[in-house]
């Protein structure tokens, strides 16, 4: 098993290099992405929230376009309305510019601006490595018979774990003890929106009264 994932783990690394030479000359990434009804609804979201923290991030990456120097690397990543801002600028006056222009985006409830200014950004290597600890943390969680996986979202920055999504306080107590454990963390940062137990079960309760929905792709 831990020679499986070893192979996996590297396989993962490897892409995320490739990717990061391709679209080195694109410095503002979002966190969305393509997902199934099944992981929209595992992840705690309505489906139309889902969409719509797709939207928030590609409206941000759109408007701090201008902002973001070439050299410069902003992630942009939106859960339930809650912007997470990670990567590297040149100044502090540039961070906080991207902060203002992100909470001022439609929708946008709150900003958390984890930035960093630094002299020099960082290499292609040390952001595979971010990659690989993604990685692992993830298939740690994965791994943990407590905790549901899909509802935990994972971004690493410069060894740097940030953690989200909507939890319950035991369960993002334990999220963060089992990051801490992964090899390479330097710090892990709790982005959660934490409920109770029984806001958990109403939840589940909408969820399991929601409609199924189709995915069109494999109706084809």
């Amino acid at each position: 098993m831990k020679e499986q994932w070893r192979r996996t783990g590297w396989a993962v690394v490897a892409a995320a290099t490739l990717m990061g030479g391709l679209t080195a000359c694109v410095p503002l990434l979002v966190g969305g992405g393509a997902v199934t009804t099944a992981l929209v609804a595992s992840d705690r979201r309505t489906s139309g929230m889902y969409l719509e923290d797709t939207r928030i991030e590609q409206a941000a990456a759109s408007q701090i376009r201008s902002v973001v120097k070439q050299d410069e690397r902003v992630s942009v990543t939106s859960f339930n309305r809650l912007v997470l801002l990670t990567g590297e600028v040149r100044s502090a006056a540039v961070k906080a510019e991207i902060e203002r222009t992100v909470a001022g985006v439609e929708n946008v409830r709150s900003v958390v601006n984890e930035l960093e200014v630094v002299p020099f950004i960082s290499s292609i290597t040390q952001r595979s490595k971010d990659t690989f600890i993604t990685s692992k943390v993830k298939a740690s969680i994965l791994d943990a018979k407590d905790l549901q996986a899909n509802t935990i979202k994972v971004v690493t920055e410069m060894n740097v774990v940030y953690l989200m999504g909507i939890v319950t306080p035991r369960e993002a107590k334990r999220a963060a003890e089992i990051a801490r454990g992964v090899n390479d963390v330097r710090k892990v940062v709790r982005v959660f929106e934490n409920v109770s137990e029984e806001e958990l079960a109403s939840y589940r309760t909408r969820q399991d009264q929601a409609p199924v929905e189709q995915d069109p792709a494999a109706q084809n």
